[in-house]
């Protein structure tokens, strides 16, 4: 039985078909139809693979687990200029490229931490990130949340040669157990901004903001002088401009390994 609605259908197109059909070659357009098959499945979790899963997000505070987007974070932020190569898997700016080695290059999302998570539950045995293009955070509590959660998994921060870390990233690579540079790596620092256009220096010196990044850096292992006086480095650029360090530079406020 043919329905009302596919009888109209049908007369659509066909004369759709018959304009196509006596219009001139060079004005007929070429259309193509796809046709998209979404499938939904639940894969089944067992016991050992919850137990990897736990472990993984117990790196993590529960903040940086949030599900939805922090609009208003401030954030460091520089544009890419390049990517990885071929990858066993890849969970957002990370790219696994053995057992025991990631590759990151991109952005910081409010996603990248859960990102991360998933990647040590897939690969536990990682042991170092190559930081190779990194242009900073565009969630600068996710981020920090990140740089915790790699300390927590002890692993190694490493700038290949050519490889570039910058504003938010830098935070990134600070967070290694140990830390890595190759001679002509660089450390792009400048202030971050937030969602009214602040920066850094419009803020009050004791407003709690820049209380959050100097514990950061003690954790890290530097003290409190050199604590405040990296971050006082940091913004002493605009977040619109990027100043440039070298691994020499860094040394001044960490050790190398």
């Amino acid at each position: 039985m043919v329905t009302p609605a596919a009888l109209t259908r049908t007369l659509i197109v066909a004369a759709f078909a018959a304009m196509l059909a006596f219009a001139p070659a060079q004005a007929r357009p070429f259309v193509t139809v796809t046709t998209t098959v979404t499938w939904s499945y639940e894969e089944e979790v067992g016991p050992d693979d919850e137990e990897g899963i736990d472990h993984a997000y117990s790196l993590l505070d529960d903040g940086a687990l949030a599900a939805e987007p922090d609009e208003g974070a401030p954030r460091r932020h520089a544009p890419a200029v390049s990517t990885p190569g071929p990858a066993k898997a890849r969970f957002g700016p990370f790219t696994v490229v053995d057992d025991q080695t990631a590759q990151m290059a991109g952005d910081v999302t409010e996603a990248t931490p859960r990102q991360f998570a998933a990647m040590l539950s897939a690969f536990p045995g990682l042991k170092q990130i190559e930081m190779i293009d990194c242009p900073g955070s565009l969630d600068e509590e996710a981020n920090l949340a990140l740089a915790r959660a790699i300390r927590r998994a002890r692993l190694e921060t490493v700038v290949p040669a050519g490889g570039s870390v910058r504003s938010g990233a830098v935070e990134l690579w600070l967070a290694g157990v140990r830390r890595r540079a190759a001679a002509n790596a660089e450390f792009g620092v400048h202030s971050w901004v937030d969602e009214d256009g602040r920066q850094a220096k419009d803020y009050p010196a004791s407003d709690p903001v820049h209380a959050e990044y100097v514990t950061y850096y003690r954790e890290m292992g530097m003290d409190e002088a050199k604590a405040r006086a990296f971050y006082a480095l940091t913004n002493s650029t605009s977040f619109d401009d990027v100043r440039y360090l070298s691994p020499g530079d860094m040394a001044r406020f960490v050790a190398l390994d």
